[in-house]
């Protein structure tokens, strides 16, 4: 009796883009990444009264503190993606860390506002690199759904965790040091994270050579994004009727429009549009986009409400985000549980339902109402809904994707988070504006975000029933 060989090799299972010296080293370089840009989100906040006095800024100076490193941030997510594919994702991870660390020193040792504008801007780059790269770093190396779906919600919680905890830990450094510690914070756990990566991760694969650069793709993608960003931050001061405001606004919208045109015609885009044809990276990209947009400015109008109505302290209102922000982690862990047993539309479609009703909730809380019934159980009811999509939605953003794209997905997703909330708080705070009142405008726009998380769970009726386990074709 002879056998076949042919029948009975078993071709060897592919190399993985990346390999480490522990699934657990993979997890904290990229979890402490994620914690540390969304802290940098936030730090300065509570330092701001102690920086103008220090370096002399005006009221529009100190907004540029904030909003440099938000629009470096937002604008350069989606370059910084397409980048970890080009070059490598251990490479630019590297460069992307580098440039934070440096730029955090730098922002230390400011003498003035536009030197520490800069500064904070250059952190933002930085950041635009590291996001996608780690994002990217947990989708190639965690191939199993279950484990994958585990290590997304730790690197979503590490960020809400270093969101929370920014303006604690800012206050913290500037009272007992000095305002220029809440950046040179960033450079010891940066060194950590850089001496991890350098160490314990290695590239098994190059990039793919590609014969050219989308040059003008790319210029018009981050130039666009930027401007819209820019406009959007603008609305809180100027308004949506001023020049300052439409003209970068709608530059912007142009400037996208001509990408999608460019990226159409060249041989090789910066942004294959084909990639947008898998269903997953669409309904993830959606859903990501419209919960961001519904729970980003609950922080912004929850901390003016709990002030101008609640008479709360600066102090007070920053302690009553914690719970909302540790629901959040609930809600993910929450999220990545359900994920792998019954797939990503359950977990999106609970978890839109029960922020709607938190924040349908907190629209009906009264002048002087009971913060604990009124305000602290909403809120938490709002956290564990948005937790429980986030997982779910940034999962399915980045299933099916050829390995090769594996930067570009986790840019996309980034970017559509970024986008929905600066965009959101955007529309909200003019809507809140436009009430007689302060307690009538925070709580209708608190309505009107129910409403645009209910769309999200709408938007989840497109995702998949459960996600590919292996790469798409696109």
């Amino acid at each position: 009796m002879t056998t076949d060989e042919s029948t009975s090799t078993v071709s060897a299972p592919p190399t993985p883009p990346l390999r480490a010296r522990g699934a657990w080293l993979v997890l904290l370089i990229a979890c402490g990444a994620s914690f540390t840009e969304l802290l940098d989100a936030s730090i300065v906040n509570v330092a701001l009264f102690t920086i103008r006095n220090d370096l002399g800024l005006s009221d529009l100076g100190l907004q540029w503190v904030v909003n440099a490193y938000l629009l470096a941030f937002g604008g350069l997510l989606l370059l910084g993606g397409r980048a970890a594919d080009m070059f490598g994702i251990r490479r630019m991870l590297v460069v992307g860390l580098v440039v934070f660390i440096v730029a955090s020193l730098l922002g230390g040792l400011a003498m003035n506002g536009a030197w520490l504008v800069a500064a904070r801007a250059g952190q933002g780059v930085g950041a635009a690199i590291i996001a996608p790269t780690t994002l990217a770093i947990l989708t190639t190396y965690f191939t199993d759904p279950k484990q994958r779906a585990g290590a997304i919600g730790a690197w979503i919680t590490a960020g809400v965790v270093g969101a929370a905890l920014g303006s604690l830990i800012g206050g913290l450094l500037t009272d007992l040091l000095d305002w220029r510690w809440v950046l040179w914070i960033n450079v010891p756990v940066g060194l950590l994270l850089l001496a991890g990566t350098l160490v314990g991760l290695r590239e098994t694969r190059r990039p793919a050579q590609r014969p050219g650069f989308d040059l003008a793709g790319a210029a018009a993608v981050t130039a666009g994004l930027l401007l819209v960003v820019l406009g959007a931050a603008s609305t809180s001061s100027y308004g949506w009727g001023s020049p300052r405001t439409l003209v970068p606004l709608l530059a912007g919208v142009a400037l996208l429009v001509a990408f999608v045109a460019i990226e159409r015609r060249v041989r090789t885009p910066i942004v294959p549009l084909d990639i947008f044809r898998l269903r997953t990276v669409s309904s993830g990209n959606a859903v990501a986009f419209l919960a961001n947009a519904a729970s980003l400015p609950m922080y912004y109008l929850l901390g003016l409400f709990l002030q101008d109505v609640y008479g709360f302290s600066p102090l007070q209102a920053g302690l009553a985000f914690l719970p909302l922000s540790f629901s959040i982690v609930m809600g993910s862990f929450a999220g990545s549980m359900l994920l792998p047993k019954v797939g990503p539309r359950p977990p999106m479609l609970a978890g839109a339902a029960i922020a709607a009703a938190g924040q349908v909730w907190l629209s009906l809380a009264p002048d002087g109402g009971s913060y604990p019934v009124h305000v602290l159980v909403p809120t938490i009811l709002m956290g564990i809904g948005i937790g429980a999509i986030f997982v779910p939605a940034t999962s399915t953003a980045t299933a099916g994707v050829a390995e090769e794209r594996s930067g570009l997905a986790s840019g996309l997703v980034n970017t559509a988070n970024q986008f929905g909330g600066a965009l959101g708080v955007a529309v909200l705070a003019t809507f809140a504006a436009s009430f007689a009142t302060a307690a009538a405008g925070y709580t209708n726009a608190m309505l009107l975000a129910a409403g645009v998380v209910l769309l999200a769970g709408v938007a989840a009726f497109s995702a998949p029933r459960a996600l590919p386990e292996g790469a798409g074709t696109p």
